[in-house]
């Protein structure tokens, strides 16, 4: 395959011209390394180079303006617009920069199409007249400041334009206008040059004008890239404009067209594969990549042509290893670098103000990866210390001065971080720029290598400084929501460029950096409808029947130039892969497009059409199973020393694998801090609130007045044990208010409860409160201590009859303390856990002599109120209406050859802690 640019080189030698003296017009820069690498290799000695420039570099030296970046033609833009505008009607520079980049789009396409200022303008006012919605003779102050827009729009562009040209500066349009204007003095300039413009398709009107200028004055020669089979398709987009060129330049009725070749029709090997996702299309690319490096394919004739640029980490993620020589392109957009993460968050915190900053927000900057290393010390991380006294305390709101208080070292760490910007973007960007400092500093004091990230701070500094740079020059920028606006839109253009061999190696690149360019083996990416072609996109003040009566570009224009580019990039290629996205996002739609259909209509070469899913290997579960070595079985005795408590042996029927992370191993579950109060803080408040009231009355008989005093007293009592269990966190709003009305309510239904009982003549006398109780345990078989622990809600008298009680502040059924079988005890803790805790309670009492049997146990279930106690029932079996519920010493010991069986599974070294599946 001989490329494109090399043809073109060799004709130009057959035609006896000096390649030296040549100039060379592309439309990209990245296509004149590859020029000047095919001259060397058409040279048989050394020569100076020709003088080789981009289209756009050759526009900027003929007009002799220098080009502005986009974010400074904005505050250009907002001078002009405030000069024009009176006071009482101008828009802060926030509102007016929502705006204003359309605008700035729209006098681009005007000015780069040389349309007549005053005609365009005026006949887009006279349109907004005819069009405005009111039919009012007396217009209201909305729609006369609608049309004061429209009539004002020649104004902002002639002060804006005259402005720029006075200073020797513009964007791409006004560039453009300049350069038509200069194009007669710059021939008669240069009758010694020969221009040779090469690869260009689209051309706007003054690129038009200039290069059949000089073509009419023979100082240029024009080469196209085109194949017949899409140049004589009258309807095949990909030959669009080429074809006009052909049919309308005066040049081409007395000269030759070059080139038209028939390279598109030479057999390819061409694959359509749909993969979901954009990760999936990033892997399969590297699949693609092993496979071909299996064949040994020479790297420096495969192109991976990227639709979407957030596709670049994952693909270079996805590279395989024995690719070391690779160029990319493109370059990785800034907004997609980790730190871009933490500046977004950072100006998030900030941007209304805060007197005091929400937990997460707090967590989230001090656990970002870019500044979490900043807190180190030789002992420990400040930050983790922040965040776990944040957890601890249940903080949901906090102020710099806590955060300073906690950070001890740290403080002007954490001032620069959280200390108020006071809606002030200059001292936000002073504040952000020595984070930088600091980040840069922690690196250079640490030995291990940085070159990545010291790059990313490097490219953020300079963004850094060119917005403090347009703050001090315009002082346009009044608040942080305004600075994060203007910071956003550099962020959005400025890239991180990689350094590469750019003629060695794999080529990675997106579908603009592929013009001019050959490849045998093209990889292409993201071949979906909204991404290419991207679609029905108008992002302009000026209407669609406008612009097709200015021969301004639509969006027809704008795919036909990406369908050009994509055929462009299959003509002398043999082996096409073609990926695109078969899952719907959200924004842009899952179809494939409509160049793959177009490819498989034409009929002339075969696709292959493939759907690839990711390969998701049948993984069986594996139960985890933990043997019982000699130091397992050390923490089983010590725990059996300190004893078992219900909720802990229950805990082990429910899963052995919980109980050995907790118990043996120590691991605690994470504690994440209660925004709104949990159900175990609330089932909290409401034991320790009832203790308060109760405990004082062991070894007495309950009144009615004292439960008339205890509900006198229920808010205070449980506000007091929610601002000791729930910290700093609030319940004087929102969800908690309920939760802390709900916790009242539950108390004063259950001293209702009370009360009502007693009024209807029973007895009840207050035993014991809360009471910690354990026993030791002998099993037979066991050399070592074990100990039975607990804590039992309350022991009353009842009408003579003693019962233990278990408050419960979830909702429990009565079939919940009932059992049928005793082996069931052990085994199902769904139905029985229940029944377990408040039988391990009773067994407790009796082991100790502390109760005279027959006697009750039951749950009271604060969501069940109306049901009373829920006296644990032995059933002679499941459909059996009637049970015993009073617990006697048969059933105690009938518990107890059960509780022994479980202690002994649990100290058995033998049997392993064995995970149980969960539903």
């Amino acid at each position: 395959m001989i490329s494109f640019i090399k043809s073109v080189l060799i004709d130009l030698q057959k035609k006896g011209l000096k390649l030296e003296d040549l100039y060379f017009i592309l439309p990209s820069k990245r296509a004149g390394v590859f020029l000047k690498h095919h001259l060397s290799t058409l040279i048989d000695q050394p020569i100076f180079a020709p003088q080789i420039l981009s289209s756009e570099e050759f526009v900027e030296e003929l007009s002799g303006l220098q080009n502005l970046p986009n974010t400074d033609l904005l505050f250009r833009l907002y001078e002009s617009y405030k000069a024009l505008t009176d006071e009482e009607e101008q828009e802060s520079f926030e509102s007016f920069s929502k705006w204003a980049q359309i605008l700035l789009q729209d006098f681009n396409e005007i000015d780069r199409y040389l349309i007549p200022q005053e005609h365009i303008f005026d006949y887009l006012n006279a349109i907004k007249e005819l069009h405005h919605w009111s039919l009012e003779v007396n217009q209201t102050n909305l729609i006369k400041n609608h049309l004061k827009f429209w009539k004002r729009l020649k104004m902002y562009y002639t002060a804006f334009t005259e402005n720029l040209l006075q200073s020797k500066q513009g964007y791409q349009g006004l560039i453009y206008r300049e350069a038509v204007e200069n194009l007669e003095s710059y021939i008669e300039n240069s009758t010694h040059k020969t221009h040779i413009f090469l690869g260009f398709n689209a051309l706007n009107t003054a690129e038009s004008q200039i290069i059949q200028g000089l073509l009419k004055n023979d100082l240029a020669e024009i080469y196209w890239d085109i194949d017949t089979s899409l140049i004589d398709d009258t309807i095949h987009d990909a030959g669009w404009f080429t074809r006009q060129h052909r049919k309308q330049w005066s040049y081409f009725k007395t000269h030759p067209f070059n080139w038209v070749t028939s390279h598109y029709k030479e057999e390819k090997n061409i694959k359509a594969i749909g993969i979901p996702k954009l990760v999936g299309q990033a892997k399969y690319i590297g699949q693609i990549l092993s496979e071909l490096t299996e064949t040994k394919t020479n790297f420096s004739n495969i192109a991976v042509v990227l639709g979407e640029e957030q596709l670049l980490l994952p693909v270079l993620n996805s590279i395989p290893k024995n690719i070391t020589k690779l160029n990319v392109t493109m370059g990785l957009p800034l907004q997609f670098v980790p730190l871009a993460s933490f500046f977004e968050q950072l100006f998030n915190v900030h941007k209304n103000n805060p007197k005091q900053f929400y937990y997460k927000d707090v967590i989230g900057l001090l656990s970002h990866p870019s500044v979490y290393p900043l807190f180190e010390t030789t002992t420990t991380n400040v930050s983790s210390a922040i965040v776990a006294d944040i957890q601890k305390n249940n903080t949901v709101y906090i102020t710099v001065q806590e955060l300073k208080q906690l950070a001890n070292s740290h403080k002007e760490l954490i001032a620069l971080l959280f200390q108020s910007w006071n809606d002030n973007p200059e001292t936000a960007l002073k504040n952000c720029s020595e984070l930088i400092l600091k980040m840069k500093a922690n690196f250079d004091s640490n030995k291990q290598h940085h070159s990545l990230e010291l790059e990313y701070l490097y490219r953020f500094n300079t963004l850094f400084n060119q917005l403090s740079k347009l703050d001090t020059t315009y002082k346009y920028l009044e608040s942080i929501i305004a600075l994060q606006s203007i910071y956003k839109e550099l962020l959005s253009s400025e890239t991180l460029d990689f350094k590469g061999e750019p003629l060695e190696g794999l080529q990675i690149m997106g579908m603009l950096e592929s013009r001019v360019l050959d490849f045998e083996t093209v990889i292409i990416s993201s071949v979906n409808e909204g991404i290419l072609p991207s679609g029905k996109t108008n992002n302009s003040f000026i209407p669609f029947d406008v612009k097709i009566e200015n021969n301004l570009p639509t969006f027809k224009e704008k795919d036909a130039v990406y369908t050009y580019h994509f055929y462009r990039l299959l003509q002398r290629a043999k082996n096409v892969y073609i990926l695109y996205n078969t899952e719907i996002d959200a924004l842009k739609g899952g179809e494939k497009s409509r160049f793959l259909t177009q490819l498989e209509v034409e009929g002339i070469h075969e696709i292959k059409n493939s759907i690839v899913s990711p390969d998701v290997p049948i993984v069986e579960q594996k139960l985890t199973e933990i043997t019982k070595t000699p130091s397992v079985m050390e923490q089983i005795k010590v725990l059996s020393g300190k004893g078992y408590s219900p909720s802990s042996l229950t805990n082990y029927i429910r899963n052995p694998i919980d109980f050995y992370y907790e118990k043996i191993l120590g691991i605690k579950e994470f504690e994440d801090v209660e925004e709104n109060i949990a159900a175990n803080t609330l089932g909290s408040v409401i034991h320790n609130s009832l203790e308060d009231f109760y405990k004082p009355l062991e070894g007495s008989i309950l009144t009615i007045e004292h439960l008339k005093d205890f509900k006198s007293r229920t808010k205070k009592m449980v506000t007091k044990h929610f601002e000791e269990l729930y910290n700093k966190g609030g319940f004087s709003q929102g969800k908690n208010l309920i939760i802390f009305e709900i916790a009242q309510r539950y108390i004063s239904n259950f001293l209702n409860l009370e009360l009502e009982s007693l009024k209807q003549g029973n007895e009840i006398k207050i035993l014991s409160i809360e009471a910690d109780e354990a026993i030791d345990i002998k099993i037979e078989g066991l050399d070592f201590p074990i100990k039975l622990k607990g804590k039992v809600d309350r022991i009353d008298s009842f009408n003579g009859i003693t019962r233990v009680i278990d408050y419960k502040s979830g909702k429990v059924e009565q079939n919940k303390v009932e059992i049928v079988n005793w082996e069931d005890l052990t085994t199902d803790y769904t139905k029985y856990s229940k029944s377990f805790q408040i039988l391990c309670y009773a067994y407790m009492m009796r082991q100790q002599n502390l109760i005279a049997l027959p006697i009750e146990a039951g749950i009271i279930s604060f969501k069940n109120l109306s049901e009373g106690l829920l006296k644990f029932g032995k059933k002679a079996s499941s459909h059996a209406r009637t049970k015993d519920q009073l617990i006697t010493n048969e059933t105690l010991d009938n518990f107890e050859i059960e509780l022994k069986k479980l202690i002994t599974e649990i100290c058995n070294p033998k049997l392993n802690f064995t995970e149980k599946e969960l539903d």
